[in-house]
């Protein structure tokens, strides 16, 4: 009888046990976030203390960059005289299937190992940072993709991020930043439960117009000017309509005729942005490191002909990387000389003419980026550029000249709206309208697209966006349905003369599409 009393006792006693250590041990949780891709994933920050042999370990999928912020907490933590705890801490980054990296995880690991003695789970509170080995909380290139990208899933509402970082991230609006210089504040913050926000919302300094309480931004900044641009009456009036409703427009010409002065200077006439658009090209800066202006113009990129197609679309046997579409996403993306593009690059670029987005397949990777791109191509005649000269003769055989026009398919030419034959230079030439009075004219445009409730310009509508938006009177409905028979168009042929004169007939204040807006319209389809 007393053996079993006695041999009860130690049971009782170890359940005891096991009770205690469940109320001492204490899992906290703060939240983060990582790049998969283009796309933030949450991250749940969570570490147990448990008695054993001291170490400090992280688990679910760190990277190195991680791993080594063991060693920067720890050193943090001394330097401003806390006493790091002998036990064993575990951090655990969850979900864990997902790979982590960024050394913007060094705050939360720093600042959950500093409360350990503390139970608390603030719920909605995002915490971000580097951290120096004197306490110092830093910024990283991450912060700025990391926090949109949240914000554009609405997945936050407040963060503690690096005081230095409010430069940048104060241009997100609809989240409350709580800004921290030293490790000490964030943790005085968070032992005390108090999260107001202490950064003001940034103000853009550019001219701008609200329409139906939305607000756009434009700059009045003319760097090349379309009068330095002699003669070329039909190029100039094609690159208007163009940067009107963001059509993709295609240029050939002799050498020297203006065809690379016309697209570059096409950038500065562009559209009017909201401020979605500005932090989304901000975004694709600092994935390519870049410190972005923020200033409200469009971006032109015009990679040489040599490109790798990595280099353009993007790729990388890891992790992916964004490439030159990307960063041209809501401007211009320019191929001069397009003939001598590779052919793989050329069909390539028929996905993101279409679908506005890019998919890049790896083995560790898998993602689908935006590239709202208005194209712009210019090519010569023939290879030795001569062949609609009327004053140089060509040298090229006719073999030649085949084999140069067959370089682009007829799939990819079908995805262009606009085509301009460029005039030969003549001696007589005169400038006869500025970037001023074109950017006047692309604006009020602009205010008639989206008045009329248009998600999207002209050039970017959609199948059924065209039938609603881009309607024909009478007359110029006949005119089209003669131009299909007479030329045989295809089906996307005649989508685009619909967008075109949609924009024709905005820029010329109609409020349906007239018989001289399709005319118009149908002068700038490709001859085959």
């Amino acid at each position: 009888m007393n053996a079993k009393v006695d041999s009860g006792t130690p049971l009782q006693n170890s359940s005891n046990v096991k009770e205690k250590s469940k109320k001492e041990a204490i899992v906290n949780r703060l939240t983060c976030a990582t790049l998969e891709g283009v796309n933030a994933k949450v991250i749940e920050v969570e570490a147990t203390f448990t008695k054993g042999l001291p170490g400090f370990a992280v688990v679910g999928l760190a990277s190195s960059d991680i791993q080594e912020a063991k060693e920067r907490v720890k050193s943090a933590l001394l330097t401003n005289e806390f006493v790091f705890p002998p036990l064993k801490i575990t951090v655990n980054l969850s979900p864990s299937d997902i790979k982590k990296n960024g050394t913007h995880f060094d705050l939360p690991l720093a600042l959950l190992v500093a409360l350990n003695k503390q139970s608390f789970e603030e719920e909605g509170l995002f915490v971000f940072g580097e951290l120096g080995l004197d306490g110092r909380v830093k910024s990283s290139s991450m912060l700025f993709p990391l926090i949109l990208s949240l914000k554009e899933q609405g997945l936050i509402k407040r963060a503690i991020v690096p005081k230095e970082a409010i430069v940048y991230l104060s241009h997100i609006s609809g989240v409350d930043f709580i800004a921290v210089d030293t490790l000490n504040e964030a943790i005085v913050l968070l032992s005390k439960g108090e999260f107001q926000s202490n950064v003001k919302k940034f103000d853009y300094d550019a001219k701008s117009f609200i329409l139906d309480t939305t607000p756009y931004y434009y700059e009045e900044r003319y760097e090349s000017d379309f009068l330095d641009v002699k003669g070329q009456r039909v190029a100039k009036r094609a690159a208007l309509i163009a940067a009107a409703g963001m059509h993709n427009l295609f240029m050939e010409g002799n050498p020297g005729c203006g065809k690379s002065m016309i697209a570059k200077r096409i950038k500065d006439i562009l559209p009017p942005m909201q401020e979605e658009e500005l932090l989304s090209i901000a975004k694709h800066q600092f994935l390519d490191g870049q410190t972005p202006s923020f200033k409200a113009i469009r971006p032109m990129r015009s990679p040489h002909h040599t490109a790798t197609s990595a280099s353009i679309f993007g790729g990388g046997s890891g992790q992916a990387k964004i490439g030159e579409v990307a960063l041209a996403s809501k401007g211009i993306l320019f191929f001069d000389e397009i003939p001598h593009f590779s052919k793989q690059v050329l069909e390539a670029m028929r996905e993101p003419l279409q679908d506005k987005k890019v998919h890049i397949a790896r083995v560790n990777a898998k993602i689908e980026y935006e590239a709202d791109i208005m194209f712009v191509a210019a090519q010569n005649p023939c290879p030795c550029g001569n062949l609609l000269s009327k004053v140089q003769a060509c040298r090229c055989t006719e073999v030649e000249i085949k084999r140069y026009a067959n370089k682009l398919s007829d799939p990819f030419l079908d995805r262009i709206d606009l085509f301009v034959v460029m005039q030969e230079v003549q001696s007589g030439d005169k400038s006869d309208v500025s970037s001023k009075a074109m950017h006047k004219a692309v604006i009020e445009a602009f205010k008639r697209q989206k008045q009329r409730k248009q998600l999207r310009l002209n050039g970017k509508l959609a199948e059924d966006e065209i039938e609603q938006y881009c309607v024909l009177r009478s007359d110029a409905e006949t005119i089209l349905e003669s131009a299909i028979s007479k030329f045989g168009l295809s089906h996307r042929s005649i989508a685009s003369i619909k967008k075109i004169g949609r924009t024709i007939a905005d820029l010329n204040g109609h409020e349906l599409i007239e018989k001289k807006d399709v005319l118009e319209a149908l002068s700038y389809r490709r001859r085959k």
